[in-house]
């Protein structure tokens, strides 16, 4: 686990600054390459010095970040919030919610029937469903180590753990 993170004011070749994915690793420079790459998830960057900058470049889409001298700044963080994407997804996870919850409104079962719980479950099922499918386009589109998040928690918890039985 990494507790103190260096800053240097500058981005440079010669420093490593904590990674702007996955905020755990550090990246810090390949050998006789240009570029950066994170100890932690893996991902390669390369840098634009004179903007202050570094570019993903193992993603589908190139993501790129700004250092302000202490924290990467995301490009999409400066610009405006696109709300049109926000009201897609609420209307990707609310309308086939709500056919599906008209349904079993509309037409309900017998209430003595076995599977009279079976149409409330399928409207529940379908909410989930859909928010599933937002959430996995999110990890897919900002390439987040969801995975590695698992294993360093599962090591930080271990090592407290160990910390505790020895004291």
């Amino acid at each position: 686990m990494l507790y103190s993170r260096p800053s240097p004011t500058v981005l440079d070749y010669y420093s490593s600054y904590y990674c702007p994915v996955c905020h755990h690793g550090e990246i810090s420079t390949l050998p006789l390459m240009e570029a950066f790459s994170c100890n932690f998830c893996h991902h390669i960057f390369t840098a634009n010095l004179d903007k202050q900058a570094i570019t993903i470049v193992d993603s589908q889409l190139p993501l790129t970040w700004y250092w302000t001298g202490k924290r990467w700044q995301n490009v999409r963080a400066v610009k405006v919030f696109q709300w049109g994407y926000g009201f897609l997804a609420l209307g990707f996870i609310s309308l086939p919610t709500l056919v599906v919850a008209a349904g079993a409104y509309l037409f309900p079962v017998l209430p003595h029937s076995p599977l009279a719980w079976f149409p409330w479950f399928w409207v529940g099922l379908t909410f989930f469903c859909h928010l599933s499918c937002l959430f996995w386009l999110f990890l897919e589109y900002y390439q987040f180590p969801l995975w590695l998040y698992f294993e360093a928690l599962r090591d930080n918890l271990l090592s407290r753990l160990l910390r505790r039985t020895i004291s």
